[in-house]
């Protein structure tokens, strides 16, 4: 890969990874890694799927090449936190701490270039089947597991016919009246809340819909997923900021000395 081809970002923010699930798109997510660089990453919510694995074992190599990628990009310089989700939420009985260089916390506040405000959690809290029936949002967990596993078969067929991949579970959930009307809820409430926290912005996870709009004067930011959407959330150095999605683009990357690493004093020239 040539330096040029680079996608060189003030930040990153990436969420709901699922790590541990057979629906994890895990080798798409190393492309993203290996294409881009950021002073600051931000992993906003179930990078792990911790639920899942305490049900059955899974951790294929690229699954751990992800954290390994991550460690080594914390080891040259960039910023890395680790913000929990509810997937991932027995590690929240250990934070603050740090693993490594990296920070892990519940939720964190980022300040772009502009000196804008922005409160960096994975939203879960906001999530009225988790705060009030966490035994359906577990239930609702295995059901989407389901459906990422026919996916599987689903796209297995679309290969060999030379179609790219498509997924069942984002279309029902478009398609179904009640998700529709779940998450533009979801995105007012959170908005409704950073308002009233004086923030500019809330940048979260956790539905899986990633989305960039703004709700009586704040700015919401959603990083999506690398299950269904495989998308990054991304700061400019203008401090405005873009949805990347990976599927879109990804063809136009040559992968070409993949683990080259830019050390930091070469990543800020070429920034």
């Amino acid at each position: 890969m040539k330096k040029n081809n680079l996608k060189i970002y003030k930040s990153i923010f990436i969420s709901d990874v699922h790590l541990g699930t057979k629906g994890c798109q895990a080798n798409k997510l190393l492309e993203f890694f290996k294409n881009s660089r950021s002073e600051n990453l931000y992993l906003v919510g179930d990078i792990i799927d911790v639920w899942a694995m305490q049900k059955t074992f899974y951790w294929p190599q690229e699954h751990n090449d992800v954290i390994q990628k991550i460690l080594r990009k914390a080891r040259h310089g960039t910023n890395v936190f680790y913000i929990m989700g509810n997937h991932d939420e027995m590690l929240r009985k250990f934070i603050p701490m740090h693993f490594g260089s990296i920070k892990m916390v519940n939720r964190v506040i980022h300040e772009t270039v502009k000196g804008k405000k922005y409160l960096v959690v994975h939203g879960d809290a906001w999530d009225g089947v988790m705060k009030y029936a966490k035994w359906l949002s577990k239930l609702g967990s295995i059901a989407y597991e389901l459906l990422l596993k026919l996916n599987i078969v689903i796209n297995f067929f679309r290969r060999l016919r030379g179609k790219e991949y498509w997924s069942l579970a984002k279309f029902l959930k478009y398609k179904v009246k009640n998700a529709v009307k779940y998450i533009g809820e979801y995105e007012k409430t959170v908005s409704d809340y950073a308002k009233r926290k004086k923030f500019d912005g809330i940048i979260c996870g956790h539905i899986h819909h990633a989305e960039d709009r703004n709700f009586d004067g704040i700015n919401y930011l959603n990083c999506g997923d690398w299950v269904e959407s495989c998308t990054a959330l991304c700061e400019k150095y203008d401090g405005t900021f873009e949805i990347v999605y990976w599927d879109k683009i990804r063809e136009n990357y040559i992968y070409e000395n993949q683990d080259n690493v830019i050390e930091v004093d070469q990543f800020k020239s070429a920034s």
